[in-house]
């Protein structure tokens, strides 16, 4: 009887799946369908002028063009999937990073020589980088690489794979010394499938429930780049550019050609980070 009991609470357990629930992943799931399709169904050329410039919002243009008559509703729908890109491989790229990173300078932190020299000096460099804005860092590395979409996945993964590995770092100090660790021990497991069997996986948790807050910090370091002039160069339908190149007009009223991207990236962030948010709590819950 217990056991049916059991049987009946775990699929009614597994069966929890409020329709407020799927509601939260709609967004983020319009936001990939927009990233990979946006610029086979766009009206428009999004790198070409197509009108007047300055046009309101009109049956032609849905949201008008801006101050060099590009259709802003076209690279709006095609600027996500540059957005999305680039976030997407940043979130990867510096998630996998800071976990290799972070497991390295935990594991090795409190040794006595060399490696754990070395492991203390990358963790103090850690931290002096997190104490540099990350804009300021992004804006060197760009004037040195110049402005592409690999410079940009790549300046960013740097800049926010520390952000990922000091979460592993703190994760394996507490870690590496649980009692079940030195029972694996004496059970004849060797330092490297200790590792690999029990303090990644479990180490590695904090990093993948922040990377909503990477990928949301990723489109917004883009757009800021975009913004400050030294991003993906125009005309690439790339939103902080876009918001620069309408930000004149919003000045006088005509707030289209800025609010569209605008609109955007933070629909897109707000979206993934409620999304994030709503995993992290089940995974919380779970433990």
């Amino acid at each position: 009887m217990a056991s049916v009991t059991t049987s009946v609470l775990e699929t009614r357990k597994t069966r929890r799946v409020s329709p407020k629930t799927l509601l939260l992943f709609v967004p983020v799931a319009l936001v990939l369908l927009v990233a990979l399709v946006g610029p086979w169904i766009v009206p428009f050329d999004p790198t070409k002028v197509v009108g007047a410039p300055s046009l309101s919002p009109n049956s032609e243009f849905l949201l008008g063009t801006d101050s060099t008559g590009l259709d802003v509703f076209s690279r709006t729908i095609a600027g996500a999937r540059i957005d999305v890109t680039i976030a997407l491989f940043v979130t990867i790229a510096s998630t996998v990073g800071g976990i290799l990173i972070g497991l390295t300078i935990g594991m090795n932190e409190s040794g006595h020589g060399l490696g754990g020299f070395l492991a203390r000096g990358a963790a103090r460099f850690l931290d002096l980088l997190e104490a540099v804005p990350t804009v300021i860092v992004a804006l060197v590395v760009v004037s040195f690489f110049g402005t592409s979409s690999l410079t940009m996945i790549f300046t960013l993964s740097v800049i926010l794979a520390p952000i990922q590995a000091r979460l592993v770092r703190t994760e394996v100090l507490r870690v590496r010394g649980d009692a079940y660790l030195d029972a694996a021990r004496q059970a004849g497991l060797s330092e490297t499938q200790l590792v690999f069997r029990h303090v990644l996986p479990n180490s590695s948790v904090p990093a993948l429930q922040n990377a909503s807050v990477v990928f949301g910090l990723t489109i917004i370091l883009t757009a800021a780049l975009g913004f400050l002039g030294v991003g993906l160069a125009p005309p690439t339908p790339e939103w902080g550019s876009m918001i620069t190149r309408g930000a004149g007009d919003a000045a006088i009223g005509k707030l289209w050609a800025a609010g569209a991207p605008a609109f955007a990236l933070c629909a897109t962030v707000a979206s993934v980070a409620i999304v994030g948010r709503h995993l992290t709590k089940d995974v919380r819950r779970s433990h």
